[in-house]
């Protein structure tokens, strides 16, 4: 069996943003049900960022792998990817090494297209507005998963450099035909879906800034010392995550409030996968404050790199 080298470029020719929602929804539903065989993942701190090792089996197949990153954040400044490395897929059946699939491409699709699904899933049915804290590849990703789950109005966008976010705004309004535009940081929280996707180690956003049935990714931070929002977004809003084994283990975003006295580990509602399976309720009303918590899990990486690699190898 030949072993097949899947690139960036293939993978984002071979995966939409419409296709890869479909598949974190089958994702989240293997991860909650339980049919996903997924240790801890491995964090190795560098000098510069973090190698992350993710492996996991599919219960129901047709593969099992790993996922093996590299995060710099400090890469783009010096004209590199942030993320660099690959997925591994092994054939389920007989154990052969089938694919190496573009690690970065993969992660940066697969992360916005979670974020989209619990966008569609727990956001209002009319929201239009859709506020991005960010300005670099992943703040563009989500702008199109977010503009694919509901017909936006607006999006706007702040990021620490001013420069960075009106270039980003120009460059995204152009490729996409969106109304984009940089604003502050308040203005930029006063939307109906609010999305986080930056490096900051402490508050960016501020709970008092966010409207009453707004709905919030959070989606940067991935340490327990690490959060892009204060106590106040998290307090007394509806909060869900992708895993509740790793959120009460990397989430600082609720771990934090949580040592503070102002919320619980019951205070999660529910996992997406629950949600989605109908064994956790959603949204129960329109004024209600919903927060969706990202950590990334190795399942979502297996979904989308098999699709990909059916995809590919169906077409030779």
């Amino acid at each position: 069996m030949q072993l097949l080298q899947i690139g960036a470029s293939e993978v984002r020719a071979t995966l939409s943003m419409e296709d890869c929602i479909e598949a974190m929804y089958r994702a989240m539903r293997a991860l909650s049900e339980g049919v996903c065989d997924t240790p801890p993942r491995r964090v190795s701190d560098l000098p510069r960022g973090h190698f992350f090792l993710m492996p996991g089996a599919l219960a129901d197949g047709p593969v099992f792998g790993a996922k093996l990153v590299s995060l710099l954040p400090s890469n783009p400044e010096r004209g590199l990817p942030a993320v660099q490395g690959f997925v591994a897929l092994f054939d389920h059946d007989s154990g052969a090494p089938l694919a190496l699939v573009d690690g970065a491409e993969i992660t940066y699709l697969r992360t916005a297209a979670v974020s989209a699904l619990a966008t569609r899933t727990l956001a209002r049915e009319e929201a239009r507005s859709h506020g991005i804290f960010g300005a670099g590849r992943l703040a563009a990703e989500h702008l199109r998963a977010i503009a694919a789950v509901r017909p936006l109005t607006e999006t706007r966008v702040w990021a620490r450099d001013p420069g960075k976010a009106q270039a980003f705004a120009g460059r995204l309004a152009g490729e996409t035909g969106l109304q984009v535009i940089a604003c502050g940081p308040e203005k930029t929280a006063a939307c109906d879906i609010v999305t986080t996707v930056t490096n900051a180690p402490e508050p960016i956003l501020a709970g008092r800034w966010l409207q009453p049935g707004s709905h919030l990714n959070l989606v940067g931070a991935h340490r327990p010392d690490h959060r892009e929002a204060d106590t106040d977004a998290v307090a007394g809003a509806a909060v869900f995550v992708d895993s509740r084994v790793a959120a009460m283990r990397e989430a600082g975003d609720l771990l934090i409030p949580l040592g503070e006295g102002r919320f619980a580990e019951s205070g999660i509602r529910g996992e997406l996968g629950e949600v989605l399976a109908g064994s956790a309720g959603g949204r129960q009303d329109a004024s209600e404050r919903t927060v969706f918590k990202s950590l990334g899990h190795v399942a979502q990486d297996l979904y989308a790199a098999e699709a990909v690699y059916r995809r590919c190898n169906t077409a030779g």
